[in-house]
């Protein structure tokens, strides 16, 4: 394990550096390393620091809190085809932040995006607890999810079919569409402790993860409450995928991928893949947004999110065809 951790660490350091030296302003290897250090040309030093390097780590880091709770997920609900999407959760973090949009709740502070985005996260994340109390089953929790889900999206589309303006609905389904271009380290800072927090919060659960993969009864003998794992789940799903959704909008399959991945090379126990799971998953990101930056032309930008929906779902079909057996 600490070998494919090694790999997947130098693997993100390379791209991170190749993500700062990637875009329209060329920089030599001795100019680059001026910048980082605040010398040299002072708008090589901006661009660094105020343009690539917010963007970069946060690509990064939302990267690994998707991948981290798409480990968590698949095993908490023993299925491969798991992803934090289906808990509602992050529909449920979209919504709030279309309110804030539709209501130009967003306009009166930087804080009120990520913000009502966070509250709607909450929200689904207090139900869904409430689901698994007393040992409640984990197709409760599934079911809910899926409810939520399906409730988040129908408000979303509802908002957006009553958008009192143009400009207000390009500026909400733009926000869906998710980015994390013109970030600032404004919301590197928001983000970053809440999905460093999932990421321990969901750490703490990989031994009953690993009790669950049993089956509910063998955890149960072995002192394993699912009811508690589940509530960890979620908690660390909240705070992985609500506050990632606040700060780049809509970004799909990163989860669903990302322990696949793992998995041939750390074996089936979900919790020893959460780790490695978030660093496959920052690295996919990472390099799905440096994909979309070469392939965007000038003032047609590839979103972000689409671009994780254009190379994710053949690989999400992939999976459905290989695990048609496990399906009556």
């Amino acid at each position: 394990m600490k070998a494919v951790i090694s790999v997947l660490v130098t693997a993100l350091v390379v791209l991170i550096v190749f993500s700062l030296l990637l875009g329209d302003v060329h920089f030599s290897p001795a100019e680059f390393m001026a910048a980082l250090g605040h010398q040299g040309d002072a708008a090589k030093v901006l661009i660094v620091w105020d343009i690539r390097l917010p963007r970069t780590l946060l690509a990064a880091l939302v990267g690994a809190g998707l991948g981290a709770s798409g480990a968590a997920l698949q095993g908490y609900l023993r299925n491969p085809l798991a992803d934090p999407g289906i808990v509602g959760i992050s529909a449920s973090a979209g919504l709030g932040a279309v309110i804030a949009l539709y209501f130009g709740l967003s306009a009166l502070s930087i804080w009120v995006l990520p913000g009502a985005a966070m509250a709607g996260a909450g929200l689904a994340a207090v139900v869904l607890m409430a689901l698994a109390r007393h040992q409640a089953s984990v197709t409760s929790v599934v079911l809910g999810g899926v409810a939520l889900s399906s409730l988040s999206v129908a408000l979303t589309a509802l908002l957006m079919n009553l958008s009192p303006n143009p400009w207000a609905l390009s500026e909400i389904a733009y926000w869906l569409m998710g980015s994390v271009a013109d970030r600032s380290f404004f919301e590197l800072g928001f983000a970053a402790p809440l999905i460093l927090g999932g990421i321990g919060v969901l750490s703490l659960g990989a031994p009953a993860l690993n009790a669950l993969s049993l089956g509910e009864d063998a955890a149960r003998s072995m002192g394993v409450s699912s009811a508690r794992t589940g509530r960890l789940v979620v908690l660390g799903t909240l705070l992985c995928v609500g506050s990632g959704v606040a700060v780049a909008g809509a970004i799909g399959f990163i989860g669903l991928a990302a322990p696949h991945l793992a998995r041939p090379f750390l074996g089936a126990r979900p919790g020893a893949l959460i780790v490695p799971s978030a660093l496959i998953g920052a690295v996919l990101l990472l390099g799905a947004d440096m994909l979309a930056r070469v392939l965007s032309g000038p003032g047609t930008p590839l979103y972000l999110g689409v671009t994780t929906a254009l190379l994710g779902a053949p690989f999400f079909l992939y999976l459905v065809y290989t695990q048609r057996r496990a399906f009556p």
